[in-house]
């Protein structure tokens, strides 16, 4: 990919969304409302993205020279409005009210909830990190100096949300000496690049980082990120209320139909859908021989266009390595679908998918068969066999096979 950038000039009152509008323009990529632009601080080791709203002038005044803005999808950006349950563990919120409800109550300042938990604090400069007991309020993020002790006597004041953001960390785990690989940063704004004034925090597991970062985002910015989330440019179909999970209205619509009779009718059996997807692959595998637009076959033989056709796909990576893979996928949010594809490593020939599911990455490999002479590609033994990675990409798309859920969402990374 390339790392080229690309100059716009920005106005002091043009907020992050209207910049990434600006770039899906001058790049000519597909506006599906899941751009970002993202704050990113190499020398720290540090990213965030920016909210919808924020001035983008006024987050530049706050970076160093070798500081930059990076164009980035991210689609799990508001999926806490549509999936709360998914980012809320019961026993880190102090909630008296149902966690369905949970948002609307971050967002109403009279019942706002509270997160609780332990989290690994780095202690200022040294290289060892402290298990403390920390509490998340609208006020900041405070610490126990006695156990699990919530008596304001023992509550020290660790950072405030009002003038600090919280970021990512992407430098691994041994810079830091971290416990765990779930670091997270509070950043002052004020502060450019000095170290002591990071508070470089640790969760024990995946999900309460999210908790953490997320509840953090909630409690600064409250009713905004809920009108970013509802804005016509975010959202260009109406949903739900956000209090209970949100199903997609073309994952709703999808069913199984048969139009092999002389009108279409719905396949209520799951058992008859099942097969009527595996023969559709079936059929599927059969359109080998492109045509051109004169009619005529193409001038590439079709084994040796199947082999290549898949590079200009924006999902198709190429030789990527498999942490490389997963870094990708989790920059651009772990969300149900999000997917790409690689050249696998322990076989030239084959290669691999990587899904998100359920906040975890799987790999699934896509071997090559030979049948009548023509190349196939397979990633459930051969039961279901393509003609090239495109139309496996597209049955898998309206198909969930073998895999544990739909493709959905290409991750991509786009070359300014």
């Amino acid at each position: 990919v390339s790392r080229a950038g690309k100059v716009v000039e920005v106005p002091a009152d043009m907020r992050a969304r209207d910049v990434c509008q600006l770039l899906v323009y001058k790049s000519h990529c597909l506006d599906d409302n899941s751009w970002s632009l993202v704050e990113h601080h190499p020398l720290l080791g540090l990213e965030r993205c920016l909210e919808d709203h924020e001035l983008v002038v006024q987050v530049q005044a706050s970076m160093t020279s070798d500081s930059k803005f990076l164009f980035r999808k991210n689609y799990a950006k508001y999926e806490f409005f549509r999936n709360p349950l998914n980012f809320f563990p019961e026993q880190m919120v102090s909630l008296l009210t149902p966690v369905c409800v949970l948002v609307q109550n971050f967002l109403n300042s009279s019942s706002c909830p509270e997160v609780q938990g332990f989290l690994y604090l780095k202690e200022s400069g040294r290289k060892s990190w402290k298990r403390l007991s920390m509490f998340l309020r609208r006020s900041g993020l405070y610490y126990s100096t006695k156990g699990s002790s919530k008596e304001p006597r023992h509550l020290q004041l660790l950072s405030d949300l009002e003038d600090s953001s919280v970021f990512t960390v992407t430098t691994g785990r041994k810079l830091h000496n971290a416990p765990t690989d779930y670091q997270f940063c509070i950043k002052p704004s004020k502060v450019r690049s000095e170290c002591k004034e990071l508070r470089m925090l640790c969760a024990e597991d995946d999900q309460s980082r999210t908790c953490w970062m997320t509840a953090f985002r909630l409690l600064k910015y409250g009713i905004l990120l809920y009108q970013n989330y509802k804005s016509p440019q975010q959202r260009k179909s109406p949903v739900s209320h956000f209090s209970t999970p949100v199903r997609s209205v073309s994952e709703n619509s999808l069913v199984a139909m048969d139009f092999s009779g002389r009108t279409g009718r719905v396949i209520e059996n799951p058992l008859e859908a099942q097969s009527a997807a595996v023969e559709e692959g079936q059929t599927w595998r059969k359109r080998g021989h492109r045509m051109n637009a004169l009619g005529s076959p193409s001038l590439l033989h079709p084994s040796s266009l199947s082999s290549v056709i898949h590079r200009t796909q924006l999902w198709f990576h190429g030789r990527i390595i498999r942490e490389e893979s997963h870094k990708m996928i989790m920059q651009q949010g772990q969300v149900d679908g999000l997917f790409l594809l690689r050249d696998s490593q322990s076989n030239p020939k084959a290669f691999v998918l990587t899904l998100c599911h359920h906040q975890k990455i799987r790999h699934f490999q896509i071997l090559p068969c030979e049948e009548e002479g023509q190349m196939l590609f397979s990633l459930d033994d051969g039961s279901t066999k393509f003609t090239d990675l495109i139309h496996l990409v597209e049955f898998y798309q309206l198909n969930r096979g073998v895999l544990p859920c739909k493709l959905k969402h290409p991750c991509t990374a786009v070359a300014l």
